[in-house]
């Protein structure tokens, strides 16, 4: 076992009161109590490499999925073989919620990266909500997340204003984690971010180099530096923010 899964094994022991991603998972105002009837209740998956499966199409709904470490992405494969992207999960944000209806998972969950998820059983956590209503309306919340960044996507807006949104919503998004909110690394490829976006990947290529040229990003491999925030704004003002 390395130093990196040393230390990922170590942190499956945190409980969500020591959790440094609690203030991104948990509403405010939660007892002590509140928080160790969670930590009875939340179970450590081990450790996913890049590649690997969360959860499959079919696959029958147990439990929701709160990312711990690296980020994973959510997509579905339609009846041609075409992937087609539906977000990019980073540290503190939940995947299986489109699974609580149907009963079953409607898209795959790959880790991008080495990540690792704390796993939620459903049913009890629905019980939890019916005694905790701080809980029951962050769930609430999440979910009207995911209809909302849906909704966004469906807009009719350009391939500038998409990558340019997307850019700032994942700044914004690093910057909630303690991270840097001018430059980070992406760990989602190109041609994903063009799937996601409902973009030509030769599309986001030419919309990079036109930001690079402009002076408002600057671009070294996947490490992406976020120049000229105003003007990216200015890009995107139109649509607000477009989280991934």
């Amino acid at each position: 076992m390395n130093s990196d899964q040393v230390e990922l094994t170590q942190g499956f022991r945190k409980a969500c009161s020591d959790c440094s991603l609690r203030e991104l998972c948990l509403p405010r105002g939660l007892t002590e109590n509140d928080l160790s009837r969670l930590d009875n209740l939340v179970e450590r998956s081990g450790i996913h490499h890049e590649g690997d499966h969360l959860f499959r199409i079919g696959e029958g709904f147990k439990s929701l999925y709160a990312v711990r470490s690296g980020s994973y992405k959510s997509y579905t494969v339609d009846s041609e073989g075409r992937e087609h992207v539906l977000g990019f999960h980073l540290p503190g944000e939940l995947l299986g919620l489109d699974a609580i209806y149907p009963g079953r998972h409607l898209c795959n969950a790959m880790a991008l990266d080495t990540a690792t998820v704390c796993v939620v059983p459903y049913d009890q956590l629905s019980t939890l909500c019916g005694e905790i209503s701080g809980l029951r309306m962050q769930v609430m919340r999440l979910m009207s997340k995911d209809i909302a960044d849906t909704a966004t996507l469906a807009g009719d807006f350009t391939a500038e204003e998409r990558l340019a949104a997307f850019l700032l919503g994942l700044a914004e998004r690093f910057k909630q984690r303690g991270y840097s909110a001018s430059e980070y690394n992406l760990a989602m490829s190109r041609r994903d971010i063009a799937n996601y976006l409902r973009l030509a990947p030769e599309t986001v290529s030419r919309v990079f180099a036109r930001f690079e040229k402009l002076g408002l990003i600057s671009v070294d491999r996947r490490t992406v530096q976020l120049l000229d925030k105003p003007g990216l704004n200015a890009v995107c003002e139109s649509m607000g923010t477009l989280d991934s």
